[in-house]
């Protein structure tokens, strides 16, 4: 393996690092389950994308790497979408927004009426 591989492989794995622990500060930090939702919907997904694309420099082996890429799709196109359908089921339990996001864009359909532009 060349040392450019493992260089590139160490970078992305660090830097894939640094955005799962801003997700986890977000996670800490944020003030309702929707910010807490998107910390870890979005940096999560990806910190741990680019931990798969680090594995799959590292690899060497075009199966590995593959199954790895795949992997780093699959979690890059999931999760945006987990993420707002859980979003949705916790509106529609009663979960509201903190007082301090603006607007609730959702207040006026949970109670069908129409917003206006």
């Amino acid at each position: 393996m060349s040392a450019v591989a493992i260089v590139l492989s160490g970078v992305l794995l660090v830097v894939g690092a640094i955005f799962a622990l801003l997700a986890a500060v977000g996670i800490l930090r944020f003030g309702d389950i929707y910010m807490r939702m998107h910390a870890a919907s979005k940096a999560g997904a990806v910190g741990s994308g680019l931990a798969l694309v680090a594995v799959a420099v590292h690899s060497g082996d075009l199966a590995v790497a593959t199954r790895a890429i795949a992997g780093a799709i699959f979690l890059l196109l999931t999760s945006p979408i987990a993420a707002h359908l859980m979003a949705r089921a916790f509106y529609k339990a009663g979960y509201r927004p903190s007082p301090r996001t603006r607007p609730d864009a959702l207040a006026d359909a949970a109670e069908g009426r129409q917003r206006d532009a």
